[in-house]
């Protein structure tokens, strides 16, 4: 083993351990999505191998652009007149009319505008793989910020205080570790550790909770200052910890596990200019000759060998006929096209429950984040209707941008659902002033709201699968049933997927979808 060391390198020396038993096997790099190509249907496949994509989406033209790599036919039908589908950025000139038949029209600044659908992007997420792909840049995305504030209602004196999160992290985690090290010290927890486990908790407890040495948490600089450090004997004025009583009871680590989520972990990242930045990066790959905008597909049929969608554009009825289907349309709107799909297929599809959600952007012509409480990205979280305050994350010391005034689901988003911009941006404002400030409703030059419930063709921000989690991870029947193909059409999407809400779980169906057909053709 030296010598192979020695003459190989670590990595030889350790598979030959491995390989003996003599250490664990190095875990196997994950598989890789292999694009089809051209070459894979030669001497096989005859004709040109037609596919009508239906939705212009994350999932729709993510398959669109794979299967054009290996010289499909194929056309997308899109009843919007943008690519995206529910991944829309709101800049000047976007207008729209939703559902309760309200048209808005944005008018923020040249180059401000806010993300009304997908905002954010994990790292590990093949996402950024075509970013990197579609020759799309990004910049860092500031998923939390010490400097915001958290605002809860309790039972104690710090209910309908605005805390800035530092603070309460360092006071909720400095009280957490008192009190762990109390149990540990008064034998609570002799029947699980050793004297030796219990002197490294101690050690560890006292850096994580920033106790003292007689193991109390007393304040730390972790929390911030009254007054800030400065030159000569300036020490500053160190902001004192609220009592342990208010800080366990007033909630105030409520949200903390946010940024412990695996996809919502540090560091996230987002597109330069809005995320519908990759749509039409994929429109200008896949073809505008191949992509018919406005197109609302109003039928979807199995044929003898084939598929016939029916659709109106500019207020004529069209068809498309094709040798398969991708349908990437919303799964709640798919029942009401026309169709001969089975009855246990649309049954499937009903179990697809659409979830309430939506945003309001809100231009300032000061940023008072930046300037007066130090704001740089990130959210102000609170247990009002509004949820979230979410901070621009571009034209940092700009002299105007763009507020998300509220991100929020459930039943917290229908409290805003059926109000009118007006309203929703009024009740926005009153408690964005409670968490920041009168400033917050100062200095407002435009707006924008969107509910994803309200709006056409998707009536629904994404969807949770009944008698399953939100975001996955339960093979329901309905949701099994939809993996397969129903003769030559195929569904895709992120509901569809373990990453549901995820431009990820779009392109991973998509892929799914891709290589499947591509198969079944290739073998044909």
């Amino acid at each position: 083993m030296q010598g192979l060391g020695v003459t190989g390198g670590a990595g030889l020396a350790y598979g030959a351990l491995s390989t003996l038993g003599l250490a664990p096997a190095p875990a196997e790099a994950p598989q890789r999505f292999d694009p089809p190509a051209m070459g894979d249907l030669i001497g096989r496949a005859s004709g040109k191998n037609s596919v009508v994509v239906l939705g212009g989406g994350p999932a729709g033209l993510c398959a669109a652009y794979e299967l054009r790599k290996a010289g499909y036919d194929v056309t997308v039908l899109e009843a919007r007149q943008r690519p995206g589908g529910r991944v829309w950025s709101i800049r000047n000139g976007t207008s729209e009319t939703d559902l309760n038949g309200e048209t808005q029209h944005c008018t923020f600044s040249d180059g401000h505008f806010f993300n009304l659908g997908a905002t954010r992007i994990p790292q590990g997420h093949i996402t950024l793989d075509y970013c990197r792909e579609l020759g799309v840049p990004i910049q860092p995305f500031g998923n939390q910020n010490a400097n915001t504030l958290v605002h809860y209602k309790s039972d104690t004196a710090l209910s309908g205080q605005s805390v800035q999160y530092r603070t309460a992290k360092a006071d909720v985690y400095g009280y957490m570790a008192e009190l762990l090290q109390k149990a540990a010290s008064r034998g609570a927890l002799d029947d699980v550790l050793s004297t030796a486990d219990k002197e490294a908790l101690s050690s560890f407890l006292r850096d994580f909770g920033d106790l003292s040495s007689d193991g109390r948490y007393v304040g730390s600089p972790r929390r911030g200052y009254d007054s800030e450090p400065g030159a000569g004997m300036n020490f500053g004025a160190p902001r004192q910890p609220y009592p342990m009583s208010d800080v366990i009871r007033g909630g105030l680590g409520r949200n903390f596990s946010f940024e412990f989520d695996y996809d919502q972990a540090m560091m996230m990242m987002t597109p330069i200019g809005g995320m519908d930045c990759i749509y039409y990066a994929f429109q200008r790959k896949i073809g505008l000759d191949r992509i018919k905008f406005g197109a609302e597909a109003t039928a979807l049929h199995n044929t003898t060998d084939g598929v016939r969608v029916e659709f109106t554009q500019g207020g004529k009825r069209q068809v498309v006929d094709a040798d398969y289907c991708v349908c990437a349309l919303p799964p709640n709107l798919v029942g009401r096209l026309a169709n001969n799909l089975p009855a246990d297929v649309l049954s499937a599809l009903k179990a697809a429950v659409p979830v309430s959600s939506g945003k309001l952007g809100i231009e300032y012509l000061r940023r008072w984040w930046e300037l007066e409480d130090r704001i740089y990205g990130g959210a102000s979280n609170t247990d009002k209707d509004i949820a979230q305050i979410m901070f621009p994350y571009d034209h940092f010391n700009a002299d105007r941008g763009v507020v998300v005034g509220y991100y929020n689901t459930g039943k917290r988003h229908q409290a805003f659902e059926s109000l009118t911009h007006k309203q929703r941006l009024a009740k926005a404002v009153a408690e964005g002033k409670t968490i920041h400030g009168e400033k917050y409703g100062r200095d407002i030059s435009s707006s924008f709201s969107g509910s994803w419930r309200r709006t056409k063709y998707s009536e629904g921000a994404w969807v949770g699968w009944s008698g399953s989690d939100a975001h996955g991870g339960v093979a329901t029947p309905e949701y099994t049933k939809l993996l397969a193909p129903v003769q030559r059409i195929y569904f895709a999407g992120d509901h569809l997927s373990n990453a549901i809400a995820w431009q990820h779980g779009a392109f991973t169906s998509a892929r799914d979808v891709v290589t499947a057909l591509h198969t079944r053709v290739a073998a044909s």
